[in-house]
């Protein structure tokens, strides 16, 4: 069997025209010249039109690769997962409200409503960002080739343990969240795994029964990408984002303490299982295939 990753297919305009998106807000949202605008504000205009830049050329990339992506596949889809991704941070940002993990610089220097639309339509790229780089990352033949994994099944006894879990992680962040604050990308996903899986909607657990953590993997790895370019881009960016981490604030990659990066693995989990619950509730059965973190369905061996 071969073992090539994918055959080429014709570059999509919108490849493109993201990289000319990035091309043109990057040094915007790093080099503005101080002075053109008040504080020298730049990145709550131009921290969206960047974002989805970066989702456009790794859709574009993911599509250059297979034949497929998540815009070609079903525009509207598309679409939703901005509309969907604002609200899904917006959690995040509610507990932050008691842990206080990080902090916006800039962000008083505007309303409150103003505010609230400049970061909703910041948040709304991260979704798109993250389940494209996942494709990405499933489109080459290493991931393919991993082996079967320690099978988890979402049986009532599986789901019970994990719900009680994460409501204790919840609990615990809630309570202590200087001591319990790593729980916030924990314990979202322990709670809402099982409800999917229990509700019949779209669940990482439907792979894992079977020993495939492909999935699992694609998001991890795609979610570090984000979170590199995440981390970078805010680096020399204004209004931005800070942390205060306790116990780990120290060994820096950007804003961001090294250790912190290892927060990104549950979120890409969490967000996987937000997304799939909102589109089941909203009754959207369309939704469930539509993210596709690896078309492949047997794994590759080498040796044949």
């Amino acid at each position: 069997m071969s073992t090539k990753p994918a055959r080429s297919h014709a570059t999509p305009r919108h490849l493109w025209l993201g990289v000319g998106l990035i091309a043109i807000f990057w040094p915007l949202n790093w080099f503005w010249p101080d002075g053109l605008t008040p504080d020298n504000l730049r990145t709550h205009w131009g921290f969206f039109p960047l974002w989805l830049g970066y989702c456009l050329t790794v859709d574009g990339l993911v599509a250059r690769r297979k034949g497929d992506s998540l815009l070609l596949r079903d525009r509207r889809a598309y679409v939703r997962l901005f509309l969907i991704s604002a609200p899904a941070w917006w959690l995040f940002e509610a507990i932050n409200l008691r842990t206080q993990n990080w902090e916006y610089l800039g962000r008083g220097l505007f309303s409150a409503p103003v505010n609230i639309l400049i970061s909703s339509l910041s948040f709304s790229t991260v979704l798109p960002a993250v389940f494209g780089s996942a494709e990405l990352v499933g489109t080459f033949g290493w991931l393919r080739r991993l082996p079967r994994g320690p099978r988890i099944a979402a049986t009532p006894r599986v789901r019970l343990v994990a719900a009680l879990a994460g409501a204790t992680m919840l609990a615990l962040l809630l309570g202590w969240p200087r001591f319990f604050y790593p729980f916030v990308w924990l314990s979202v996903y322990f709670l809402l795994e099982p409800l999917n899986a229990h509700l019949g909607f779209r669940a990482l657990t439907e792979d894992t029964r079977r020993g495939d953590w492909r999935g699992a993997v694609a998001l991890w790895v795609g979610v570090l990408i984000c979170g590199f370019f995440w981390e970078m881009w805010n680096f020399y960016s204004y209004p931005k984002w800070i942390y205060h981490v306790p116990f780990v604030d120290a060994f820096r990659l950007f804003e961001m303490p090294l250790l912190g990066y290892g927060g990104y693995l549950p979120f890409a989990l969490e967000l996987h299982a937000m997304y799939h619950l909102t589109t089941g509730l909203l009754r959207l059965p369309e939704a469930r295939g539509f993210v596709r973190l690896v078309d492949e369905l047997e794994w590759v061996d080498e040796s044949e």
